[in-house]
């Protein structure tokens, strides 16, 4: 039945600081970038190196979202990198901040969490190649 994750949605608060954080910040490729007057809202789609996409969406005045405490309801957007050290590095030098690596007592994996600049939290998850 399901073949996979097509794409993702964000709604954001700050279209054009959200648009350059998943395009120069995360180096997300835009495939197309529609404003769309009748809702008064930008739906930009953006394309991971793997093809998966992330919509990205601005409403007028959309409400925050339940973060902390956590709430129920989708949790973290998790992305995979190989080299978790350099990608902080490159968050870090675009003023980013990120949590202490951890490893996943499970999969021994090392993990990290920042968060976009609507709180929203973003997940490093190293898998060698």
């Amino acid at each position: 039945m399901l073949k996979g994750i097509h794409h993702i949605a964000i709604i954001c608060t700050d279209y054009a600081v959200s648009k350059a954080f998943y395009t120069e910040v995360l180096g997300c490729k835009v495939l197309a970038e529609n404003y769309r007057e009748q809702r008064d809202s930008y739906k930009l789609d953006l394309v991971l190196p793997d093809a998966r996409q992330i919509e990205l969406f601005s409403f007028p005045s959309p409400p925050k979202r339940p973060s902390r405490p956590e709430a129920a309801g989708l949790r973290h957007l998790a992305f995979q990198v190989e080299d978790i050290d350099a990608v902080i590095a490159h968050l870090h030098a675009h003023n980013v901040l990120t949590e202490p690596v951890r490893v996943d007592e499970y999969t021994h994996q090392r993990f990290t969490f920042f968060q976009d600049p609507d709180g929203l939290p973003l997940e490093l998850y190293e898998v060698k190649a």
